[in-house]
Formats: structure tokens, sequence, C-alpha cells
């Protein structure tokens, strides 16, 4: 008699993105880096030019940075 196997299960795990929609263009080109040494984030559009730079805490991810980006870019007037 043949044994029966057990079927393996894969989790798939999904991984944060690292580019980012521009909230000026409408394109995926923001790319976010952090400076944990600095304790600052840079954050440039590839594509219209969009820069900003701005203090985080070392914890800080880059997603959290674009959050934070984006907050700010849309509190403006």
């Amino acid at each position: 008699m043949g044994r029966r196997r057990r079927k393996v299960v894969k989790t798939v795990r999904r991984k944060l993105p690292d580019l980012f929609l521009c909230p000026k263009c409408g394109k995926n080109n923001i790319k976010v880096t952090v400076d944990p040494k600095r304790e600052i984030a840079f954050i440039t559009c590839g594509a219209c030019g969009l820069k900003g730079n701005f203090p985080v805490s070392m914890t800080t991810e880059p997603i959290d940075a674009y959050n934070i980006f984006i907050d700010q870019f849309y509190a403006r007037p």
C-alpha cells in the first residue's frame, strides 16, 4: 500500500514596495531613502522632480516616511 503524503501549504509573504505613488504627477516613481545616522528621510520623484527631506526617528521605515511626506504635501495651502 502507498503512503499518504501530507500536502505542504506555502504561505506567500507580501513585501513592501520600493517605489511609491507621486502626489504631484501621479506616477509610481517616488524613492524614499532613510539615513538612520543623521535621522533624515530623503524623498525624490524620478518623473517630476518633487523633492523633500525631513527629520525622522531611527526606527522609521520608508513607508512611514512616505506617509509623513504625503501628509505634509496635502497640508500645504
